[in-house]
């Protein structure tokens, strides 16, 4: 991938370089690399340079991130804009779609966002910050960790109008979300004319002195950094502690994935319905790199905390329902890719996770195999059948129409996309595993 800067709007990247901004941050690890190439790799004769920023395994997005990943996304944003300011730069943009993960750490990979900062220039992208980053984390902390959903909704943030209104009247109480979120709001509502048409103002008439700027981004950093979120030890969060597993069950199906892991190539795992990552765990001390992915937010929280206390970053946790998982979105569908259209795994683990989709979710066993197919090319599933206690327990309030769900109906149903290599049933349990190869 290359990046293409026209003539005339060179001049921000050479000061970048040439002020050392550039090489400070790429040192801390806040930044992405960036290589320069011939212009004759240029996109068309417009360009003046063309940088090939290093590639990166996966891109993920804010919509599918724990509360305490944005949270990491935003101060390293912040700290970016400080360190900015201090080299006589500014950032121009603060969206969050900035920044990803690498290596289980957020890293800024816009490095076309810095300008030169003119004497008493306000922060222009303060606005998108707050509805990209701390009008989401309000809400997930203040009203309900799923308020995350609504970032899906609104690709350029969450306005903040909306997030005042959302928000408890107690955060009105709390300095940080008064004046970043509540008056922020009022004062873009002033900014309308009486017919509701933008009032124009230069950019010129807006002033703010270098203390005063740094001031407003102190006071961010501090109001982000108090925002906390609990998880609830709900059914999923809390399942690695109270599964359904006796423990010789355990402690086979523990053995059989680890072998069934070494029995597969390639160095991308992803872990469908992680939970507590256990599994993932097994992979990454396989030197694998891991996307672990699930649906409950709190069980991929208790994950990543857990990841940042002691972790090589091998595992990036990602919050999807697969039921439901990220479309394309933006404008043509083409902003923002589709979870199925960045997958590069080599190797599926769809762990105690088939029954959920086929029962919990009515998809039928073809189009989950047909799913998967899209996802990777080697598959570790467990087929949970209907003798087992969590699957009674999903029909015990329901009608069972589900004919073709049996181990018999699962291998009849990805017989086109996959090829049977192992089927091992777990010690002590009516669970199977099963390893595949995509056909």
């Amino acid at each position: 991938m290359l990046r293409q800067v026209n003539a005339g709007q060179d001049t921000d990247w050479r000061h970048f370089e040439a002020c050392g901004l550039y090489q400070r941050l790429v040192d801390k690890g806040w930044l992405v690399e960036h290589a320069r190439e011939d212009t004759s790799k240029a996109f068309d004769a417009d360009a003046a340079l063309v940088l090939r920023p290093r590639e990166l395994a996966f891109i993920s997005y804010p919509y599918e991130w724990t509360f305490s990943q944005l949270k990491d996304a935003a101060l390293l944003t912040l700290d970016v804009q400080a360190a900015a300011i201090a080299a006589g730069m500014t950032l121009k943009d603060a969206s969050a779609y900035n920044v990803t993960f690498d290596a289980g750490r957020p890293v800024l990979i816009d490095a076309l966002s810095f300008e030169p900062r003119a004497d008493d220039q306000p922060w222009i992208a303060y606005r998108q910050f707050c509805q990209h980053f701390l009008a989401p984390l309000a809400l997930m902390a203040r009203r309900d960790v799923r308020c995350a959903s609504l970032l899906r909704d609104f690709i350029d943030g969450i306005p903040l109008d909306l997030a005042a209104r959302l928000l408890p009247s107690t955060s009105r109480l709390q300095p940080g979300l008064a004046m970043h979120v509540h008056l922020h709001s009022r004062a873009q509502r002033g900014v309308l004319a009486g017919d509701g048409e933008p009032r124009q103002r230069q950019r010129a008439e807006v002033r703010m002195s270098r203390s005063r700027l740094e001031a407003l981004i102190d006071s961010l950093h501090r109001t982000i950094s108090g925002l906390s979120w609990d998880p609830a030890r709900t059914q999923w969060a809390a399942y690695g502690e109270t599964t359904s597993y006796s423990e010789a069950a355990a402690a086979s199906k523990l053995r059989l994935v680890d072998a069934f892991l070494r029995a597969t190539d390639g160095a991308r795992v992803w872990d469908l319905g992680a939970n507590n990552g256990a599994f993932s765990k097994l992979a990454a001390d396989q030197g694998r790199s891991v996307t672990a992915i699930d649906g409950d937010q709190g069980a991929a929280e208790l994950l990543y905390r857990d990841l940042k206390s002691d972790s090589d970053g091998r595992i990036m946790p990602l919050v999807a329902d697969l039921s439901n998982p990220s479309p394309a979105l933006g404008w043509a569908h083409r902003e923002r890719r589709s979870l199925a259209e960045r997958a590069n795994a080599d190797t599926l683990m769809a762990l105690a996770l088939v029954h959920h989709l086929a029962i919990g979710n009515n998809v039928p066993l073809r189009d989950v195999s047909s799913y998967f197919a899209q996802l990777g090319r080697q598959l570790i599933i467990e087929f949970v059948p209907k003798e087992d206690t969590r699957v009674r327990a999903m029909l015990a309030d329901r009608r069972d129409v589900f004919d073709g769900y049996s181990l018999e109906g699962m291998l009849m149903a990805f017989g086109p996309d996959w090829h049977l290599l192992e089927q091992v049933q777990i010690e002590d349990s009516p669970r199977t595993l099963l390893r595949f190869s995509r056909r």
